[in-house]
């Protein structure tokens, strides 16, 4: 169906606002540098990202199930992602800015690429075609990159930027070859009709099968899955912390949406073969992710690699996608995905209030006695770090049910009981932090403070947290609809 220019532009609102505010923001800084440590265009950017998400729920509301311009596809799915990732990023943002305050001349830039960064997401996350696949995965690594090493004359940040950089190069050459094969034996870029060509040509089997492994290794290190993580721990580590939330969360989404809709559109034919794949590779990611966080003695590399072993118990749900209803994968890998955001955006952000404390270190001496000096920052940690392990009733435990649950509808029990196994091994590093906080003496004196917005931040993730755990059956309703929507408009 043709689409006339206001229906595009209606489809298109989300990414023409980002558009739009990124050079706002910039224009914003230029205007008022050095006059108010880059909160006005701190500002401009929350707005932005708040009005995009809004305008992503105002077409969600409408069951969209549109092409545009042959290569991107507003659906619900994408949709979904969208909204989630624009929410991580305007927390993300208005948690960073009493920390970049004073560490940068160029906070303009610093916000305007984070909104650069949601439109390379949202280009992503809707891409159907491999051209598309290709620039949103890049547009988001080359902003990745230097959000990475912003901090000019920090070690640690231009190092992580470095390892980042080189990783994601070899990773996004890898997926161009990838793709490129694709192209080669189909001779279009359209995945649907990609998907269409393999399921009729037996001929092509193995060559598709390599393009498969490809595609997997270029878009898998966007969502650090072993082994293709390497750059993952060291640069979260070493990022800016406000980098490091969203690149574990916002960004990481974006690997998986995106592997999604390339898996189930142009690789269904091969849907037995990955799915064995992806669940070797979801049980490698969780036990390395989870085994090497046990004997970590900094919290933010603690969680770094925690985020890795996370990516494995969201992968479950792609490992298991079938066509029931309730838990068909997808479903779960969504509803992971969105408490995940917020769970993981307030353990990076509520560093920000340690690092401040302690001149930067996030040893776990540092929260020795926390729950003493200060009682409302050791229970908010305390709240995301048993999300992160999947207690009742957090949003955490509300995505392992769900993506637990498709494993075990698909008798993959091998895998169910492994991913279990793995579940109990971080429980014990996530209780270490709260046995630190509440049963050890400290050696720190004073209390941990932190400021309006951050607080700010930290509370909204909390209560989200708490509302998808205590409100399953609305979310729940909410994303097996979805996915509904989604299987009745075509994938």
């Amino acid at each position: 169906m043709t689409l006339n220019v206001s229906a595009i532009i209606r489809l298109l609102s989300p990414e023409l606002i980002l558009l739009i505010t990124a050079f706002v923001v910039i224009g914003v800084d230029l205007a008022r540098r050095r006059q108010d440590d880059g909160r006005t265009a701190a500002t401009v950017a929350v707005v932005g990202l708040l009005l995009a998400a809004f305008a992503s729920v105002l077409l969600y509301l409408s069951q969209p199930g549109e092409i545009v311009l042959f290569t991107m596809a507003i659906d619900v799915y994408g949709l979904f992602f969208k909204t989630a990732a624009f929410i991580g990023i305007a927390l993300v943002i208005i948690g960073s800015v009493n920390f970049m305050a004073g560490r940068s001349k160029y906070l303009g830039e610093f916000y305007a690429l984070l909104v650069f960064a949601a439109l390379a997401i949202s280009v992503a996350v809707s891409a159907t075609n491999l051209i598309l696949v290709y620039i949103g995965i890049e547009f988001l690594s080359i902003t990745s990159y230097i959000l990475a090493g912003f901090l000019r004359g920090d070690k640690r940040s231009e190092e992580a930027a470095i390892k980042y950089f080189l990783y994601g190069a070899s990773a996004g050459a890898i997926l161009l070859f990838g793709l490129s094969i694709l192209y080669g034996v189909t001779g279009t870029t359209d995945m649907a009709t990609i998907g269409d060509l393999l399921l009729r040509s037996q001929s092509a089997h193995w060559l598709g099968l390599v393009a498969l492994m490809m595609v997997l290794a270029g878009i898998g290190y966007k969502a650090s899955l072993v082994p293709f993580h390497q750059w993952a721990p060291d640069t979260y580590d070493g990022a800016p912390t406000p980098v490091s939330a969203f690149l574990s969360t916002a960004s990481k989404a974006a690997g998986f949406a995106v592997l999604g809709r390339v898996f189930l559109t142009a690789f269904p034919q091969f849907q037995p073969d990955w799915t064995q794949i992806l669940g070797a590779i979801a049980v490698l990611t969780m036990s390395l992710g989870n085994l090497t966080a046990l004997k970590q003695k900094s919290v933010k590399r603690m969680l770094a690699y925690s985020s890795i072993g996370q990516a494995g118990y969201i992968l479950l749900g792609l490992a298991a996608v079938n066509a029931s209803p309730d838990f068909g994968g997808i479903n779960g890998l969504m509803i992971y995905l969105f408490g995940y955001i917020f769970t993981n955006v307030g353990a990076f952000l509520l560093l920000l209030a340690i690092e401040k404390k302690s001149g930067g270190s996030t040893d776990m001496e540092q929260f020795d006695g926390l729950a003493t000096r200060s009682p409302a920052i050791a229970l908010l940690m305390a709240f995301f770090l048993i999300s992160l392990a999947g207690v009742p009733p957090t949003a955490g435990f509300l995505g392992k049910f769900y993506v637990f649950a498709a494993v075990i509808n698909q008798q993959m029990l091998v895998l169910g009981a492994l991913a279990a196994l793995n579940t109990i091994i971080a429980a014990f590093y996530y209780l270490n932090v709260i046995r630190h906080m509440y049963f050890s003496e400290s050696t720190v004196e004073g209390g941990v403070t932190a400021s309006k917005g951050l607080m700010t931040v930290l509370t909204i993730n909390a209560v989200m947290i708490l509302a998808i755990g205590v409100f399953a059956q609305f979310f729940m309703v909410w994303v097996n609809n979805s996915v509904t929507m989604l299987v009745a408009n075509g994938f």
